[in-house]
């Protein structure tokens, strides 16, 4: 008997969670223009692609765990688990529904026709395009900014201290502990004291 006890119990508990929030979205009403203008919005963000891997992906789990417990059955349970992934694809518009809902909550339809008019426009397909690299190289610079800003900061304010209370001679450095790995320096013999002369 294939063996799938777990993973019924984690799509069960998927399907609860996403009820329960696209339950919240679905219970405020939202007019047809601002359903429209929210689909325009999102196809011009495309910010659902992100979301077309999430069946195959699921598909391909559920194949690798049943072929686990029934490795004499992995042709068959490909074959069967890719046939009803095909027929749950249909249900990919619901997410897109869900989605709809969801901006037509957040933003008026002139928000969101203004939203899809920029996104649509060269302007703002280059900014979905190459914002991802300007946000990264704009981080490494205020990390080259900020280390700048620590040192000069660091020199600023003991140069402005010792103005106020001047310059105190530094306190030595303890020097590192000795590596434990390392062998142990024998430390120099004293000099031998001198022997007395001979008695004649």
């Amino acid at each position: 008997m294939i063996n799938i006890a777990g993973l019924g119990r984690l799509a069960a508990a998927t399907i609860v969670l996403s009820g329960i929030a696209f339950g919240s979205v679905s219970a405020q009403e939202v007019s047809d223009a601002q359903i429209k203008a929210a689909r325009a919005a999102i196809e011009a963000l495309g910010v659902t692609a992100q979301f077309d891997n999430i069946l195959p992906n699921l598909a391909e789990q559920l194949k690798s765990t049943m072929i686990q417990a029934n490795p004499d059955l992995e042709n068959v349970i490909s074959s069967t688990v890719d046939q009803q992934a095909l027929i749950l694809a249909a249900r990919r518009a619901d997410l897109e529904r869900e989605a709809a809902s969801t901006y037509a909550k957040a933003f008026s339809a002139d928000e969101l026709n203004a939203i899809a008019a920029f996104y649509t426009s060269p302007a703002g397909k280059k900014l979905l395009k190459d914002g991802p690299i300007a946000t990264r190289e704009l981080y490494k610079a205020a990390d080259i900014w900020g280390q700048g800003i620590s040192r000069d900061l660091a020199n600023q304010s003991s140069a402005a201290l010792d103005k106020v209370v001047g310059k105190r001679p530094i306190a030595p450095v303890a020097a590192a502990p000795a590596d434990p790995a390392a062998p142990a320096t024998a430390a120099p013999k004293p000099a031998a004291a001198p022997k007395p002369p001979a008695k004649k």
